[in-house]
């Protein structure tokens, strides 16, 4: 094969990958202009050759990125490589489209080698995706904003009831039951005070970015729960099997620790099947060098072929109830995911719910 062959082969597929590369690939001359493109500029911007040829390449770029594609232009001309420069072009039809060029001028012949990418449908996931963090950013301080003021707002009336019962003597009370219900409520004033303020730390601490973490005793954070639910666990009739002698302490924040346990027992109890009493297992384990805690319970428990995704969202409910927000399981799961952990759910309806918590050391 003579060279003269050989050159033609090599001249054809340099020929056949300008002309057939999903690419855009121009040639432009120092003076601003086209001087050979392939097929895919003159369809992705849909303009005819004759016509991309006879104006400045900048009139078809978006006026918005007009100087500095004009800046980096100027750059070529000194033989600086343009590497991964993005900018916006307008089509014959008046849709924008977002390139990515890499360019490299010939400075003996000045001239500029360039190829694009089309990265509109990126641009597009990227400005969906920040418009969904701006609206999510949003919800959340509006959220926060409604839980301060509503934590704020419920402890004078609070301190009022804690107030009553200080005034009131109980020493001229001899029914036993009633002594009883009345320490119950105090108790439960008290713990929705202790509450409301765990509230307003956290939301305090959130605001400079420290939410704090300590070892926390599990016993004594599920004890303090349960004392706080002792009349709803007794009208339900719930049974507890409880135990954390795998794990017994971890590293979390102790106003989300309650709040998890009080979501999922409170859950439980409300979701619990008609005429079967709760029965709810709380025990912690070590698996392959992580702390976890597993929930389970025997009530209505969740279609997860159906609800799988939606389990764990804002304001999603998923049974009957007057007093369901959809709010409990958004919260749970914000807790241990904000904190570095993990959380998973296994249910079948009418079989009860099993969520696996992982902590992160």
């Amino acid at each position: 094969m003579t060279n003269h062959e050989i050159n033609s082969i090599d001249n054809f597929n340099l020929e056949l990958f300008f002309e057939l590369s999903p690419d855009l690939i121009c040639i432009a001359g120092y003076d601003g202009y086209f001087k050979r493109i392939n097929q895919t500029v003159i369809k992705i911007l849909g303009y005819t050759k004759e016509e991309l040829f006879a104006r400045p390449i900048n009139e078809f770029v978006f006026v918005d990125d007009q100087n500095i594609t004009a800046t980096n232009r100027e750059n070529l001309r000194k033989n600086t490589p343009l590497l991964n420069f993005e900018n916006r072009y307008v089509t014959k039809s008046g849709e924008i489209v977002w390139l990515s060029w890499t360019s490299m001028p010939i400075e003996s012949e000045k001239v500029v080698f360039a190829i694009a990418k089309n990265i509109t449908h990126k641009k597009k996931q990227e400005d969906d995706r920040n418009l969904l963090l701006a609206n999510l950013t949003k919800s959340n301080i509006d959220l926060k904003q409604l839980t301060y003021r509503t934590s704020h707002d419920l402890r004078s009336p609070v301190n009022n009831l804690l107030s009553i019962f200080s005034l009131l003597d109980v020493s001229k009370i001899q029914d036993e039951e009633v002594l009883e219900i009345i320490d119950m409520l105090k108790l439960s004033i008290k713990n929705l005070k202790d509450t409301l303020n765990n509230y307003i730390d956290v939301l305090s601490e959130k605001d400079t970015l420290n939410v704090t973490v300590q070892e926390l005793d599990l016993n004594e954070c599920l004890n303090a729960v349960l004392q706080s639910l002792k009349s709803l666990i007794y009208d339900s009739k719930a049974t507890f099997h409880v135990d954390f002698s795998s794990v017994s302490k971890i590293k979390f924040n102790k106003a989300y620790l309650e709040s998890v346990f009080l979501n999922l027992i409170t859950n439980s109890i409300k979701y619990a099947r008609p005429g079967i009493p709760p029965l709810i297992s709380i025990y912690s384990k070590r698996d392959n060098g992580t702390n976890q805690l597993i929930f389970t319970d025997n009530g209505l428990g969740f279609d997860m072929d159906k609800n799988k995704n939606k389990v764990f969202g804002f304001k999603q409910k998923f049974h009957p109830h007057a007093d369901s927000k959809g709010i409990g399981l958004y919260l749970v799961y914000n807790y241990i995911i904000n904190l570095g952990g993990d959380i998973t759910l296994e249910s079948k309806v009418n079989e009860g719910s099993k969520f696996i918590i992982s902590f992160k050391d």
